[in-house]
């Protein structure tokens, strides 16, 4: 596998509103890319971790675990900001 490029966030089909990426394809397509790793950060929900992180393993991907918040402060006039996390360990 590749050392090069990962990507560190990326959306698949649970969220809802801008991907239609489904899980199996998308491993399918890192491993085929030679990508050693791939980050899933759906916004505002973890639903697909569990199918990606099987799905990762099985084709020898590491799965990065993540997820895309937005966060807003109450009363406050301005949008949202997106903040990224990602998992360091099983700690968090």
């Amino acid at each position: 596998m590749s050392q090069g490029f990962v990507h560190l966030r990326l959306h698949t089909e649970y969220s809802l509103s801008d991907s239609v990426v489904r899980v199996p394809e998308l491993v399918t397509a890192v491993a085929a890319a030679g990508m050693a790793a791939v980050a899933v950060t759906d916004q505002n929900n973890l639903f697909a971790m569990v199918k990606f992180y099987r799905e990762a393993l099985h084709n020898g991907v590491k799965p990065l675990v993540g997820v895309d918040l937005w966060i807003a402060e109450e009363g406050e006039r301005t949008p949202p900001s997106r903040l990224t996390l990602l998992c360091q360990s099983q700690a968090g």
